[in-house]
């Protein structure tokens, strides 16, 4: 796949290219075929208030995709009318996340509290109008006022102020006059209206709280359903997309823009979220996670972020994969999670291989020097071996279908280790590594390995083989000779320790929206990290941290990008090699 470069991505997606059909993009057809736009405008619009996680990949893929497939321009912008709950933090690690799946956005980056001064203006509009009014009810009473979807709610006792009463309390809001719940601005539309949201919603309230970008300039903030759809129309957003617990919120979007008056209006469409089974997609659960130190982190490897999936070693392309796969529909549905772990394995085939031996397990070789000792007129054209100092150096591609990354070297020395599971005294029915009645098996890149002793400790564990090699046998299988498997090692002298952390998931609970925010800790995988001792080949120590790698025979892993270095080797299992899923 050639990259390709516009104003909206970086590189194309790895799944099928052909034309995607889903409603949305009918509606967009349509919509360009008529002429109703020249050019489609979407947003990405994230509160700043945490880490972005899958079920926002989605939205990212969607809007920005749009706008590469219909040659539009999708804007990010931050919803950041909270500031109580956001952070500079937030809003950097959100644009290097939207960058790392592979998109850049029109323009600048943009924030809704860019527009406060315009979105102020407007609510004096929507007073002088007589369609907001301030309340100075206590939270308590507007919140018990407002009723139930069984009984309508009651009128405020401010609502039928003055047009002039209402300015000079919203003027008093804006110059501090009022301590924190003390007063909101309201709009006016209808209490008893069976859409809870058209209850009169609050459009300002008092937050006596620096904001990351205006600073102390505000000490009232617009709410989020009044600043988003006021956003989208000052940017002429064609196509506001957001998930489908937004449809209710619908009309009163509609209503704040219709209110407020725009030549051009946008229009808010609704999509089903993104469930994945085993995967938490609720912001305020993984904030939770964080805060409790329940994990290490928002990156931490076993979190279904951006940062969490990089760290673990996903890749962009891997997403990108899976949310075409996944599609876009209007229906609620549930995703196995077996389909993302297939769009990553797909996404890592061409990554370089190594070895690595989790549970190690020393075979010493009783013939080694003298099986090694005439290496040069045994060896074949297609292993390049060097004997130097008692050790036979294999020279290997690093990567057998990609022959520009380069060659390794790889030690083969009298004492390796392999394994624990590849020998087994009493082997299952269908075994096809090493045991007392199938002694013999080829070392991955080098000779036939046959074992002629196994030491085993009082509890009858097996801690060490002593074993042969066939010197005919470096590199080919001679006529008449045949093996039943291949297995991997590492040499025991020369190989070198490193931290490997084998993750599942994170809860047990296959849906972890049931789980109760405060008994998180309960519900967490005992085993979601395991790390274990390794032992792998040295040309380990000389990769740069987040290289990915395939470790023969155990699965997909990631140089640790935060705490690998060459002095200390921490690697992350990305996925396992092979699973039963078939999408």
């Amino acid at each position: 796949m050639t990259a390709t470069t516009d104003k909206n991505t970086k590189t194309d997606d790895t799944a099928a290219n052909s034309e995607k059909n889903d409603f949305i993009r009918a509606i967009v057809r349509d919509d360009l075929a008529s002429q109703k736009y020249s050019q489609i405008v979407t947003r990405f619009p994230p509160e700043p208030n945490g880490y972005l996680h899958l079920g926002h990949v989605k939205s990212i893929c969607l809007n920005f995709g749009l706008a590469k497939e219909f040659a539009g321009l999708c804007n990010l912008r931050f919803d950041d009318t909270n500031p109580d709950a956001e952070d500079q933090e937030f809003v950097d690690n959100i644009k290097d996340d939207v960058k790392w799946l592979g998109f850049d956005w029109a323009g600048e980056a943009r924030y809704a509290s860019s527009y406060f001064g315009q979105l102020y203006d407007w609510a004096v509009k929507l007073i002088k109008q007589g369609d907001a009014y301030v309340d100075l009810q206590s939270p308590e009473d507007i919140r018990e006022n407002r009723g139930n979807f069984g009984q309508a709610g009651k009128n405020s006792p401010y609502r039928d102020a003055s047009v002039e009463e209402n300015l000079q309390r919203f003027d008093d809001m804006k110059l501090g006059k009022y301590g924190n719940g003390e007063a909101v601005l309201r709009a006016k539309i209808d209490m008893a209206s069976p859409n809870m949201n058209m209850r009169d919603p609050i459009l300002y309230r008092v937050m006596h709280q620096a904001h990351h970008q205006t600073g102390d300039d505000w000490c009232i903030y617009p709410m989020y359903d009044y600043a988003h759809p006021l956003s989208d129309a000052i940017e002429g957003i064609t196509h506001s997309i957001c998930t489908l617990e937004f449809e209710d919120h619908r009309p009163f979007y509609d209503w704040v823009v219709d209110k407020v008056g725009f030549d051009k209006e946008p229009h808010q469409y609704e999509f089903a979220r993104l469930n994945v089974n085993h995967i938490l997609t609720s912001k305020r659960k993984l904030k939770k996670l964080v805060e409790d130190d329940l994990v290490s982190g928002w990156d931490d490897p076993r979190m279904p972020t951006i940062a969490g999936m990089r760290r673990r070693g996903y890749t962009p392309e891997g997403l990108r994969d899976f949310c075409d796969r996944v599609g876009v529909s209007k229906s609620d549905g549930v995703v196995d999670f077996g389909l993302l772990e297939f769009s990553i394995r797909n996404s890592l085939e061409h990554v370089n291989r190594a070895m690595a031996v989790l549970n190690p397990l020393k075979v010493t070789i009783t013939n080694f020097d003298e099986a090694v000792a005439n290496v040069e007129t045994l060896k074949k054209d297609s292993v390049k071996t060097k004997l130097d100092n008692g050790v036979l150096w294999l020279t290997q591609p690093k990567n057998s279908h990609d022959d520009r990354q380069g060659m390794r070297d790889i030690p083969f020395t009298k004492e390796i280790y392999i394994d624990k599971g590849d020998f087994e005294i009493t082997p299952p029915e269908g075994y096809k590594r090493l045991s007392p009645q199938n002694p013999e098996i080829r070392l991955r890149n080098s000779y036939v390995l046959k074992i002629e002793e196994h030491i085993t400790d009082d509890n009858g564990e097996v801690v060490a083989l002593t074993a042969t090699i066939d010197p005919k046998t470096l590199g080919n299988n001679p006529e008449g000779r045949k093996v039943k498997g291949v297995i991997h090692w590492v040499s025991a002298s020369l190989g070198v320790p490193a931290k490997v952390r084998l993750y599942e998931q994170l809860f047990t609970q296959e849906d972890p929206a049931k789980i109760d925010i405060n008994n998180l800790a309960a519900e967490i995988n005992p085993n979601s990290l395991r790390e274990v001792d390794a032992i792998v080949e040295p040309s380990l120590s000389q990769v740069n941290a987040g290289e990915r790698f395939q470790f023969e025979r155990e699965g997909f892993f990631v140089a640790d990008s935060k705490d690998y270095s060459p002095e200390h080797l921490v690697f992350n299992r990305i996925v396992t090699l092979k699973d039963s899923f078939k999408p």
